[in-house]
C-alpha cells in the first residue's frame, strides 16, 4: 500500500522564516549527516524519514559525502523519494552541499566553479532531482576566489538545479563578502549553515551580528555535541558510542572530566525543567529567534521522538538561562 501523510502534520511543527525570505522552515530540520549511509539499517532510516515528515519536519539536509560511504545518503534518499515521498515533493525543502573531499584529484573538494557543479550533477543524479531546493558552498575555500565559489552557485540557480544558495561554515568576514556578491549576482543568500551548541559558541563572535543584519537565515548543525550533549556519557563513555568507536568525529578526548562535569549539571537542569539534556540542548539553540531551524541526527526512532517530544517546552526563564551560562563558565 502506498504511504500516505499524516494529514495532522502542519499542525505539529511550528514554523520560521528564513531571513527576509519566502522560505520558512520547521523548528527541526532532519540531517543526513550519519544514520542514512550505506553502512545502516534500510528499514531504520526509512521510518525515521517518514515519522519525521508526518511529524511536520518536511525539511531534509543532505551534502555529497554524507554516508558512509561518500554518496550513500544521497543514494538512499533518493530511494526514499521515489518508493514513499514523490507525491509530497513540492512540499519537502530538500538542501545538499560541496566542498569537501569527494573524489581523487584537484577538482575533487573545496570551492572552484568546476567541483561545485560537477558535484551537483552528480547529487541530482544520486537522489533522481531535477533540483534541490537549497545548494551550499560547504566551506570556504582560501585558495579560490569568492566571486568564482559564488558565481558557481548563482549558475546553478539561473540553470534551475537549485531554487535557493546557502553558505556553511563561512568565519564572519567571508560571509559578508560572499553575501555582497551574491547580492549583486541576483541570486540573494538565503541561509548559512554553523557549528552551534552549548560547547561551541564561536558563531556568537560576530557571525550572527553578520546574518542578522544581512537577513539571512541561519540554522544549526551540532546542537548535540556529537552527543556529549546527552546522558549517554555521564557514566562513562559506552561500547556502541561515537567516541568509543573514535570515528574522527568524537574522540575520548574531547570528553575531559570538565566536560563532563558540565553535562552532569546541565543535565540536573534539564531534568527540572521536565525534559532530557538532548531536548534542553536543542532548545537552548532556539532561544534565539533568529536561528530559523535546528538540524537534528538521530540514530533511531526513539532518538528522533525524543528530539520532537522537546519542542513541548521552548520557553527558558531568566533564572535557568543565568543558570546555563554559570554552568558554561565555570
Amino acid at each position: 500500500m502506498s504511504y500516505i501523510a499524516n494529514s495532522d502534520r502542519y499542525s505539529k511543527m511550528d514554523l520560521r522564516r528564513c531571513g527576509n525570505s519566502g522560505v520558512r522552515l520547521p523548528l527541526l530540520s532532519l540531517g543526513l549527516w550519519h544514520n542514512f549511509g550505506g553502512v545502516d539499517d534500510v528499514q531504520e532510516y526509512r521510518k525515521m524519514a517518514i515519522h519525521a515528515f508526518d511529524s511536520g519536519i518536511f525539511h531534509f539536509d543532505l551534502a555529497n559525502n554524507y554516508g558512509p560511504p561518500p554518496g550513500s545518503a544521497e543514494e538512499n534518499f533518493g530511494s526514499i523519494l521515489k518508493d514513499d515521498l514523490k507525491g509530497y515533493r513540492d512540499e519537502l525543502i530538500i538542501s545538499t552541499k560541496a566542498g569537501f573531499d569527494m573524489w581523487e584529484g584537484p577538482y575533487g573538494e573545496w570551492g572552484s566553479r568546476k567541483y561545485l557543479l560537477a558535484s551537483l550533477d552528480q547529487s541530482l543524479k544520486r537522489m533522481g532531482l531535477d533540483y534541490v531546493d537549497i545548494f551550499y558552498s560547504h566551506r570556504y575555500d582560501p585558495d579560490t576566489p569568492l566571486e568564482e565559489t559564488m558565481g558557481a552557485l548563482a549558475s546553478a540557480v539561473n540553470h534551475g538545479k537549485a531554487l535557493y544558495v546557502g553558505i556553511s561554515n563561512y568565519p564572519p568576514e567571508e560571509t559578508t563578502q560572499a553575501i555582497n556578491i551574491l547580492n549583486k549576482l541576483g541570486t540573494p543568500c538565503l541561509i548559512h549553515q554553523q557549528k552551534y551548541n552549548m560547547l561551541h559558541r564561536e558563531p556568537e563572535e560576530g557571525l550572527y551580528d553578520v546574518l542578522e543584519s544581512k537577513k539571512v537565515g541561519s540554522i544549526v548543525y551540532s546542537a548535540l555535541a556529537q552527543g556529549i550533549l546527552t546522558s549517554k556519557y555521564i557514566g562513562g563513555i559506552p561500547q556502541d558510542s561515537r567516541a568509543s568507536r573514535e570515528s574522527g568525529f568524537l574522540t575520548k578526548d574531547e570528553l575531559t572530566d570538565d566536560v563532563i562535569s558540565k553535562a552532569q549539571k546541565l543535565n540536573w537542569l534539564a531534568q527540572d525543567r521536565g525534559q532530557s539534556l538532548a531536548q534542553t540542548a536543542l532548545v537552548w539553540c532556539l532561544r534565539d529567534p533568529n536561528i530559523t531551524s535546528v538540524i537534528i541526527g538521530p540514530r533511531n526512532m526513539k532518538q528522533l521522538e525524543d528530539n520532537i517530544r522537546s519542542l513541548g517546552n521552548l520557553d527558558f526563564s531568566d533564572q535557568e538561562l543565568e543558570e546555563i551560562e554559570r554552568i558554561l563558565n565555570t
